[in-house]
């Protein structure tokens, strides 16, 4: 694309360099930069152009272009919005993608910068139309209505009966109140998301002081504050039934057409099927969608040319009167998912080789040579070197697995666990401590050889056993060669052997005459070592040829008692460490022979089949991208999904079902209020999103995949947010929590189980302790802690929270009178008596049942004075103590009383009795008790007190 330097505006230099957002307004017909301090402050005659930056993983940067036109804004400032998008876009490399906002019909990508919402204010900067300023005395009311379950759109509507319905939500500002009225046909996501917009409203135009309320349509008689909403409208009366047409003027059904654009002008191209092909590098493009046009620019097409097909985009809507379409600009090899997925068939994208350095490189070229400063231009992100992914787990937990066979699993022994077989399936379970609580992850793994129909038995089986745990686990689904870091860190010394052990596998095979090549300990085996450290470290068998050898790697070769160690030319030290570790499981009491790549014996290579080519290049693994969050809805076992732009926490709806997508593996994430049944399926939502594949990005269907429910977050979950524990344990719907926060009133939460220690067993696989290292740092900020041998932890779990443990014999305490005497004011005789009570208290014995309050005689005396008055509020032979639980004698207590007393618990009756009574009926003197015959010293043990 060819640049003259009067096509770059100096106000956008430097721009798209850091991470973030840039706004500019336009103002006569040039950008000017809008401080960060007022961004998202729209006017409704002015235009803007939003830029934002964002960051990738790869050190490079994505960049996306909005320009914004309010309502009021003129012809000529929207023209000129849409053309210094472009030249915008040449000043960044030629790749960024391009949108057109109108006011109230922005795309959800640009309010998701600007969240809970965007509402413009009147005025503009033009001469002769000045923006209003709001005087602070004076407050007028206005009515918005609310659209949106993830990002809300809002349109102030007149302040009349007649504008609101049954399907919306509005929010009506007072001077004094602001009210949310819910539309009785509005969903719950959609009432969460407005009370975001009343927060905003609140603390924007109120400064935080203004009282809150709620009013739910048809429900007028039960509630004061919607007597008082209607009456600001003059009145309750009916509303209408359905909503105002104004939102289906677009057509039903919309015919895509394809039109090339030739110096200004369009023309319509007919096609059998929209394909690829139809489209030209040397060409501009639009493809009218009816909702959106989008405006494709070839790669190969100059800055006018661009410029040109932006007009005519421009021009047919406006011939149109289609106010509510969006204009999207795409360049060609940048193109988005949603302008690919209009076509028939999108061919893999070519790789242009063209980098943020290369665009910026050429502008800048341009740019010094008319004498200007290109320093910052020429700046880029810094291209970061590949890093050990962190695995955000505490890996000294308590680890159990099973083998899969046919339609049951076995236990393996501590020794066998770590030891996977490529034909087989397993079940494992771990257990570790989290932040607050204790997690649990379950999770299967596939064999690469295993059969389909233990596959499906060992979903089924750890499907059952998270349904066993309340859906309060998280549940992994994973394959051989596809394995997060997570998994290898929770097992840290694995072995993957050939061929299988279970019966699955073995009649597999046997049907189809193939031979079993299951790992023996006498045979030829070569086993390639990879990982990271101590903690997490493989050793995966492969094929006995030498085109199996890696420079790259260090490997373990043996037939029977000779064992070889061969060390490739690009390993370091701490491969050659790992396969001394392995040694000592695989092959512990035989000495090896070390073979350096370039000087193996003859011998080596005639155990691998003699010498052949091979690799230098490690074997690849999947890199997380960044991540995309997607809201799913179920329908006749179908998904439908929808992106969430720049995600937060706050998105997920306790309602909804999510899925974050982080192209290595993949997160499935269910809401407390989602159904139970819906729940049970967060496995099989996870499989048709890899099949679905939205970005178009090749996912692997053996792609890892994490179910999570609300409230049990795991840490590797938790990062891709700015997490707060406290919301996902709340209880009720998303609306209720919101409002709950709003108003100032703490939600109620779960109750979860506090963190306790868990036993650890079997961990060590019998290694040495210096051969396994139960040690990892659960996050970047966390020191690394050696691990605790398992006998370890198991004696100070003993020692831990002592004040937690509780005598399950306690007796509950003495019942309360039913229906104490009200507006007892008066101060009764009982009152003198506390004090002598109180200095009567024994001091405390040895028992496992607590003492009942002990008054003196004088005390005892003045309570039953009292009752014989009638001045307390007890009955004939009743007192009470002085926490006013009522006393019995123990005649009334026996289950042969002639006026046995009603609605206690008679096996506890020792707690209704006066302190004296206590002990005359269940105290006796130790040398009394230990006089009494073994049978009897038992049967009193739990009811009598010693003294």
């Amino acid at each position: 694309m060819s640049v003259s330097m009067k096509d770059l505006d100096p106000a956008f230099r430097g721009a798209g360099q850091k991470d973030g957002l840039e706004v500019w307004r336009i103002e006569n017909f040039k950008p000017v930069p809008v401080p960060t301090s007022t961004h998202g402050k729209f006017y409704m005659g002015d235009s803007y152009i939003i830029l934002k930056t964002t960051a990738l993983k790869n050190g490079s940067f994505r960049h996306d272009i909005h320009y914004w036109l309010g309502k009021d804004t003129s012809q000529d400032e929207a023209g000129t919005a849409a053309i210094l998008t472009v030249e915008l876009d040449a000043a960044l490399g030629g790749r960024a993608v391009q949108y057109r906002e109108l006011q109230g019909n922005e795309t959800e990508k640009l309010l998701s910068y600007f969240r809970p919402c965007i509402m413009p204010q009147p005025g503009c900067v033009a001469s002769g139309f000045n923006h209003v300023e709001v005087n602070e005395q004076e407050h007028f009311t206005r009515l918005y209505v609310c659209k949106g379950k993830h990002v809300v759109h809002v349109k102030e509507v007149p302040f009349a009966r007649s504008s609101l319905n049954h399907e919306d939500i509005f929010i009506l500002d007072t001077k004094s109140k602001i009210f949310q009225f819910n539309g009785s046909n509005s969903c719950i996501q959609e009432r969460a998301k407005a009370l975001e917009v009343v927060q905003y409203i609140k603390d924007t135009f109120h400064e935080g002081k203004c009282e809150v309320a709620a009013v739910e349509d048809g429900k007028l008689m039960a509630d004061a504050e919607a007597g008082e909403f209607w009456a600001l409208f003059g009145g309750f009366a009916p509303l209408p039934k359905k909503s105002p047409s104004e939102d289906s003027g677009e057509e039903s059904e919309i015919v895509v057409k394809l039109l090339r654009v030739n110096q200004g002008k369009s023309e319509q191209i007919n096609f059998d099927s929209l394909a690829r092909e139809l489209l030209e590098s040397n060409k501009c493009y639009l493809l009218d969608c009816g909702a959106e046009m989008y405006v494709w620019m070839g790669r190969n097409t100059s800055l006018q040319e661009r410029k040109g097909a932006s007009e005519a985009a421009e021009k047919l809507l406006i011939e149109g009167s289609r106010t509510k379409s969006h204009v999207i600009k795409v360049i060609e090899g940048f193109e988005t998912v949603m302008f690919k997925s209009k076509f028939v068939e999108w061919p893999p994208t070519p790789d242009l080789k063209l980098s943020s350095e290369d665009g910026r490189g050429k502008v800048a070229a341009l740019l010094k040579s008319q004498g200007l400063d290109v320093k910052g231009l020429m700046k880029s992100a810094p291209v970061k070197e590949e890093e050990e992914p962190v695995p955000y787990i505490d890996c000294t937990g308590h680890l159990q697995v099973w083998r899969v066979n046919a339609n049951e699993k076995t236990l393996l022994s501590t020794p066998d666990q770590s030891k996977f077989y490529t034909g087989d399936c397993y079940i494992f379970q771990y257990t570790y401590s989290g932040d607050d609580k204790e997690e649990c992850l379950f999770g299967t793994w596939f064999g690469k050889k295993s059969v389909e129909v233990e596959r499906a038995s060992a979903i089924s089986l750890a499907s059952k056993m998270v349904q066993a745990a309340k859906f309060q686990a998280v549940q992994a689904r994973i394959y051989e060669g596809r394995e997060p870091i997570q998994f290898f860190v929770i097992f840290q010394s694995l072995q993957v052997f050939k061929g299988g052990l279970s019966s699955g596998y073995k009649n597999f095979i046997a049907e189809n005459g193939d031979a079993d090549d299951t790992y023996s300990d006498g045979g030829i085996a070569l086993f390639r070592i990879q990982g990271s450290g101590s903690e997490n470290m493989q050793a995966l068998q492969v094929d006995a040829t030498a085109s199996s050898l890696n420079s790259s790697y260090c490997y373990i070769l043996h037939n029977g008692n000779n064992v070889f160690t061969w060390t490739g030319s690009l390993t370091t030290s701490l491969d050659h460490d790992l396969v001394e570790r392995q040694l000592d499981v695989i092959k512990p009491d035989l000495p090896s022979r070390s073979q350096k790549e370039g000087r193996e014996t003859d011998q080596f290579w005639e155990l691998l089949g003699g010498k052949s080519k091979y690799t230098n290049q490690k074997v690849g693994r999947e890199h997380e991208s960044d991540p995309h969050l997607f809201s799913c809805i179920i329908s006749k076992g179908n998904i439908k999904v929808k992106e969430i732009h720049h995600f937060t926490q706050d998105d997920l709806m306790t309602e909804d079902v999510f899925v974050l997508d982080c192209h290595s593996d993949i997160f499935v994430w269910v809401g407390q209020e989602v159904d139970a049944k819906v729940k049970s399926q967060a496995m099989d939502i996870g499989e048709k999103f890899l099949v679905l594949d939205y970005l178009m990005e090749k996912l692997s269907r053996e792609t890892p995949i994490f179910t999570v429910s609300e409230g049990s977050e795991p840490q590797f979950f938790t990062r891709f947010f700015n997490w707060d524990s406290a919301k996902s344990l709340m209880h009720g719907s998303s609306y209720q929590r919101k409002l709950a926060v709003l108003k100032g009133r703490a939600p109620p939460s779960l109750n979860k189980p506090k963190r306790r220690t868990p036993a650890f067993t079997g961990r060590s696989s019998g290694q040495d302790k210096s051969q396994r290292s139960r040690s990892m740092s659960t996050s970047p900020d966390r020191p690394r802690v050696r691990g605790r041998s398992p006998a370890f932890n198991v004696l100070t779990s003993a020692f831990e929270n002592p004040s937690n443990t509780r005598n399950l014999s306690t007796p509950p305490p003495a019942i309360r009178k039913l229906f104490p005497k009200s507006g007892e004011s008066k101060v009764s005789p009982k009152k003198s008596a506390i004090s002598s009570l109180t200095s009567s208290f024994e001091v405390p014995m040895r028992s496992t049942i607590p003492k009942s309050v002990k008054a003196s005689p004088e005390a005892e005396k003045a309570i039953r004075e009292e009752c014989a008055t009638g001045d307390g509020d007890v009955g004939e032979n009743e007192t009470e103590d002085d926490e006013g639980r009522t006393i019995y004698p123990y005649e009334r207590l026996t289950t042969r009383a002639e006026d046995p007393v009603p609605d206690i618990d008679v096996t506890k009756r020792e707690s209704y009795l006066s302190s004296a009574e206590f002990r005359e009926k269940f105290s006796m003197t130790r040398a009394a008790f230990y006089k009494l015959p073994k049978w009897k010293q038992n049967k009193l043990k739990s009811g009598v007190q010693l003294f």
